[in-house]
Parts: C-alpha cells; sequence; structure tokens
C-alpha cells in the first residue's frame, strides 16, 4: 500500500510569498511613517500632533490652562506627559495592528516594527 504525501509549495514559491510579505511590509511601514496620529489630554485641554515614526510635530495648548498657579503648571505638565505617551502608544497599536495583518500575527526575524 502506498500512501501518498500531499505537497506543499515548492520552496521557491514559499521564497516569492516571504519576499512579497516583506514588500508589503516596507509598504506599510512607510505609509504608517508619513501618517499623523492625534491625541488629546485633560479633556481636550492639550492636544498633540505625532507622526508615525513618532516625532512629535505640535503641541496645542488650550490658552485657559495657563496662569500663574503653580499647581495649574503641574496639571499642565501633566497633561503633556499623558498626551505624549498617549500618542506614542497609539503609533506603536496602530503599527502592530497594521503589520499584523500582513503577517498574520507571526513574529518573523528582522522584521522588527
Amino acid at each position: 500500500m502506498k500512501v501518498r504525501i500531499p505537497q506543499g509549495p515548492s520552496q521557491q514559491e514559499m521564497l516569492k510569498r516571504v519576499q512579497q510579505a516583506q514588500e508589503n511590509m516596507e509598504k506599510m511601514q512607510e505609509e504608517l511613517n508619513n501618517r499623523e496620529f492625534e491625541v488629546t489630554s485633560g479633556g481636550g485641554m492639550v492636544k498633540i500632533s505625532i507622526m508615525g515614526t513618532k516625532e512629535v510635530k505640535s503641541i496645542k495648548i488650550d490658552p485657559t490652562v495657563v496662569s500663574n498657579e503653580p499647581e495649574d503648571l503641574e496639571m499642565l505638565e501633566d497633561m503633556l506627559v499623558a498626551a505624549v505617551n498617549e500618542a506614542v502608544s497609539l503609533v506603536e497599536k496602530t503599527t502592530n495592528e497594521e503589520m499584523g495583518k500582513i503577517t498574520g500575527g507571526l513574529n518573523l526575524p528582522g522584521m522588527g516594527f
């Protein structure tokens, strides 16, 4: 009795698939790097605009936040930290989600993002 082993894709076909996935990932990374993300903090009193490269593009502060009270300055500093951290997290989350769509959730070596 002969047993037939199903034939999978050839090595050449697999290599083409991996190369295509790598090209798609590079294209997606470039698109993400050029994308602008916006987040707010303090009920919209602080707005951060950040690029996909995690470079902060702008920070907008509602004028009503600024006063001569030391507590207000501390509150503003806290809102800025929170907004920047949220912006960086948004970029990382979006990048991981978009790349995961291409790789099917595989963690391929050398394809860090």
